[in-house]
């Protein structure tokens, strides 16, 4: 491909003018690793030879190495917050390559005084030695920070870093949004490498399908350089699985808890073993995790309208209980083979599955009519009433449930090799798949037209009830079976190469270049059939069927609500649908021809990277990357609801050159100034990409394809400010701006008429009468969205204090978010001037206060995010906001013996629920509520 061609230019040219360099002068190398007294890796230590400015940073696996060293002998000091600085005096051979494994004592100062850290605070330390040694704006978390939290996955793990907030679903936080930036514009990887995503029309990694204590650090990259992917406008989230640690090591945690919503319990069981094996050469790490929680939510939507007369109302309404059973697997292992003393071949393997089990329980009044009096006031309603039952066949798998089968497979491959001392490299390849299966999905629905209806006349908990509603005078409306299926698989390889080259005697520098191959692709491939009794006598109304009556009073939403009768999921499991004597079957083609489709994406880069030491303080990192996008999409073009007309494919491609600059001024050792000026983008969903045309004339409705849409690119600007506590903490402070070219959005057009499909769609015959005004959807660029805010941290222990004060700990973070976007247009074609970007949250804060001896820990959590836009309507009453959300969390936990401990849990104690609204906070969309959640349990860690 050109873009190869131009790469191994580029280094072909680098290597030519960094020659003489290596040629002259006769050096050496050091490599190694640093790790505690537990022999437990220490990410981001600082080592220095003195004399000279020579120094390097150990890796997240602890591991660190000198390259282009003068030969002679030096003074090695290795320096790590929270622990005491280590000295050894170190001669390098030009015969000889040294392999260190450095041991450092815990122990940091305070005032002079040794203070000896706690689980809590090792694990704080190691983030924030990562964090600080960083070359770009970054925040780490470590597996033992996030044991500290009581956060089941990962999602619930992020939702605690500064500009990170995180939307639900069933409970649980799934969608990322870094400051202010949707899913879409965020990637998340492992290892490096690219998670694919589970879902059917999107690029969102599912982050509530990762467990928690799979990942030995989570890091958070706000600011990319050219070695990364460019993908990630708001940020990269990197998810580092375990390495091999230089000893045995297991630990293995047992828990159980309460869900009080449905009363039924929750389990997890972990487990890890490590080690190494043949004089060290050979490392393994194995994990493995179960977590089976029963749980459910209640649940109101509603959709408001508003007539000639100014009244606004309700036209549709749901009353929904969903019960939910989340079985979440994973295992992972990772496997090192030294090769020498220069090489290391590393392979890590990561499977997760999770069976999502769900009945739903839905009442729906819609078609809702007003009725006035003579001065055009409300007084009273009539609509239909629905009551439907959603679960799945009578399976092994299923059990009466939809089962929603999601799973994510990691297997990748990386070689680091030092070459001589002056050249090293590392490459990786890598197979990603992601897929979500939902066989045997059933629904049974009964309906009934025309009733007289009675409002709650409360606006946060909307209900309506209909008068004289006999269950034998409903009638089947809808029976149905679908199976939906999607994948994605990604497959990747990278190689980067380092070496010297610096311009300024006396200061490091080294470039790095790299090529980068990822081949994607997305299928998704749905069915649907609607089934019909032979013998409508035997299944023609509600009370025909075995019922379950959902007439408690603890429904959570409030205002009185009860779902009511409905068949039994038992029933609806049962039925031998393919029994042709007893019915009809009729596949639909609305339901799946128009969301099928197929995408391949290949994407080729390379990227040079230039880290030069401008003075003894000042950093600065210059480069450029190079992506070319490849894509090959084929759409359905379904008319008339049913019928497949054909299929559209487009291909297109395109280059994109991604410049960024860095600096970093290191004031003192623990005070850091962070400046950068970086580029990025973010390609379209897959869905909005391919080239369908679904049209819907009984719902006056047609959702397109839009193959000509842009990826989003993006300018960033950061300045950020660390100050670094030696006591383990950190106060930190920055602002940021981002302007964005060609977003992406949801085009509605409420006024579609025969003019506009033609203009659109000229090669397709026209379905709109003259007159009639339709609904119309499509994905479109927008012109340019700017995106500021700024961001405060602080972490630190209260050490200064006296007596049983100094045990206490504070983290809080707050981060301010506008956006102001350009190129959006109404259904009447005007363009507003009143948007957002759609997950722009303006204000979002996290605190928490710990208590920590020997012994004894706890802590109290609190997370708040303030309400923002999440969809953009035809104009400003259709607008939908995700509402404000405030969580509070505690935990303790105390340790029997060095290796046992116990723990206990809360989460969601302010029983939050997920809300929406739209336009104003007073008109629900949907308010979903599911109880706090209790969990207790032991941990045991037994290290060598």
């Amino acid at each position: 491909m050109g873009i190869f061609t131009i790469f191994k230019r580029i280094t072909f040219c680098l290597l030519f003018c960094a020659l003489p360099a290596a040629l002259y002068g006769q050096t050496g190398l050091l490599s190694g690793t640093i790790m505690d007294t537990q022999k437990l890796s220490l990410p981001g230590a600082t080592l220095k030879l003195m004399p000279g400015n020579i120094y390097t940073i150990s890796d997240v696996r602890g591991k660190f190495e000198f390259l282009n060293v003068p030969l002679g002998t030096y003074k090695l000091i290795v320096t790590y917050m929270g622990y005491q600085e280590l000295e050894r005096e170190i001669t390098i051979s030009q015969s000889t390559a040294q392999n260190l494994a450095l041991v450092m004592q815990e122990g940091g100062l305070n005032m002079k005084e040794l203070v000896i850290m706690g689980d809590r605070l090792k694990g704080q330390a190691k983030a924030l030695n990562q964090q600080r040694n960083n070359e770009n704006i970054s925040n780490i978390i470590s597996s033992d920070q996030v044991g500290r939290f009581p956060d089941a996955n990962i999602g619930d793990a992020l939702k605690r870093v500064p500009g990170i907030t995180m939307q639900n679903d069933q409970g649980e936080a799934r969608n990322i949004i870094v400051r202010g930036l949707a899913p879409e514009l965020n990637a998340v990887t492992l290892n490096g490498d690219r998670i694919p995503s589970a879902e059917g029309d999107n690029r969102r990694v599912q982050m509530d399908l990762i467990p928690s204590d799979m990942i030995a650090t989570i890091e958070v990259n706000k600011t990319l350089t050219p070695d990364m992917d460019a993908d990630a406008i708001g940020g990269s989230v990197n998810l580092v699985t375990r390495a091999a640690p230089n000893g045995q090591r297991l630990s293995a945690t047992l828990s159980g808890g309460l869900n009080p919503i449905r009363g039924k319990a929750l389990y997890t069981g972990g487990i890890v073993y490590a080690n190494r094996f043949a004089k060290n050469t050979i490392g393994m790490v194995l994990s493995g995790s179960y977590n089976n929680n029963t749980y459910g939510s209640d649940n109101v939507e509603a959709t408001w309208t508003e007539d000639d007369y100014g009244n606004v109302y309700i036209n549709s309404n749901d009353v929904r209980k969903y019960d939910v059973q989340r079985i979440r697997r994973s295992i992972s292992g990772s496997f090192d083979f030294k090769l020498g003393e220069k090489s290391t071949i590393t392979a890590n393997a990561m499977y997760n599955w999770r069976d999502d089990r769900e009945n739903r329980y839905r009442l729906r009044t819609d078609n809702i009519e007003p009725l006035y009096s003579e001065d055009h006031a409300i007084i009273g309603y009539e609509g239909r009433v629905s009551r439907q039952t959603k679960g799945g066949i009578d399976s092994e798998r299923n059990k009466n449930t939809r089962l929603e089968d999601q799973r994510v497979q990691n297997y990748a491959l990386r070689g680091d090799h030092i070459l001589n001392a002056k050249l090293d490299l590392d490459w990786s390849v890598s197979y990603s798949i992601a897929s979500e299966d939902r066989p045997g999905e059933r629904y049974i629905t009964f309906r009934k037209s025309g009733n007289k209806l009675n409002f709650n006349n409360d606006s946060a908990a909307p209900s309506f009830t209909a008068y004289e509603l006999d269950p034998m005078s409903i009638g089947l409306n809808e029976l149905s079976e679908n199976h939906d299926y999607t994948d994605e698989t990604e497959l990747g390889a990278k190689l980067n190469i380092r070496f010297p080259f610096t311009v300024i005697a006396q200061q490091k520098g080294r470039v790095r270049v790299g090529a980068r191959l990822r081949v994607k692709t997305k299928d998704r491939n749905n069915v649907f059939y609607a089934y019909e009794p032979v013998n409508s006598d035997a299944l023609g109304n509600l009370g025909d069927t075995p019922t379950v009556d959902w007439t408690g009073n603890n429904f959570q939403t409030g205002g009185g609500i009860i779902p009511g009768l409905f068949t039994s999921k038992e029933y609806l499991g049962s039925l031998n649908l393919n029994n042709s004597s007893d019915f009809e079957s009729e596949a639909i083609p609305s339901e799946y021809l128009g969301v099928n489709y197929q995408a391949n994406e290949n994407i080729s880069a390379g990227y040079l990277r230039w880290d030069q030491d401008l003075t003894s303080k000042l950093t600065m990192i210059v480069g450029a990357r190079v992506e070319h996008t490849s894509i090959d999409y084929t759409g359905n073009v379904v008319e008339d609801e049913e019928n497949l007309t054909g299929q559209r494919s487009i291909q297109n491609s395109y280059l994109n050159i991604l410049p960024s600059l860095n600096f970093k001024y290191n004031i003192s050792q623990n005070t850091i100034i962070r400046v950068a000026a970086t580029t990025a983008l973010a390609r379209p969903n897959y869905y909005a990409l391919a080239p369908y045309i679904n049209i819907l004339p009984g719902d006056l409705e047609i959702r397109a394809g839009n193959p000509d849409l842009k990826a989003t690119y993006s300018w960033n600007f950061d300045l950020m400010v660390e100050n670094y506590f030696e006591s383990v903490g950190i106060l930190s402070g920055g602002v940021f701006y981002k302007n964005l070219k060609n977003f992406i959005y949801t085009y509605r057009n409420q006024q579609y008429n025969k003019a506009s499909f033609a203009a659109d769609f000229p090669t397709a015959e026209n379905p709109i009468q003259e007159g009639e005004k339709w609904n119309f959807y499509q994905s479109r660029n927008g012109n340019n969205v700017n995106v500021m805010g700024f961001e405060i941290a602080l972490q630190r222990q209260l050490d200064f204090l006296p007596g049983f004060m100094k045990n206490f700990g504070i983290y809080a973070n707050y981060t301010f978010t506008k956006s102001f976007a350009d190129g959006v247009f109404n259904e009447d074609g005007d363009e507003r001037t009143d948007v957002s970007l759609p997950g722009t949250a303006p204000h979002m804060f996290n605190a928490s206060l710990s208590w920590e001896n020997k012994r004894f820990s706890s802590r109290l959590s609190a997370n708040y995010t303030a309400a923002y836009l999440d969809a953009i309507g035809g104009n400003k009453f259709d607008d939908i906001y995700y509402d404000k959300q405030f969580f509070l969390d505690a935990n303790v936990a105390y340790r029997f013996t060095k290796n046992l401990r116990f723990f206990a849990e809360a989460n969601n104690l302010t029983n939050q629920p997920l809300r929406y609204y739209q336009s104003v906070s007073a008109r629900t969309v949907q308010a979903e509520y599911y109880r706090p959640r209790y969990n207790f349990g032991i941990k045991f860690d037994l290290t060598n």
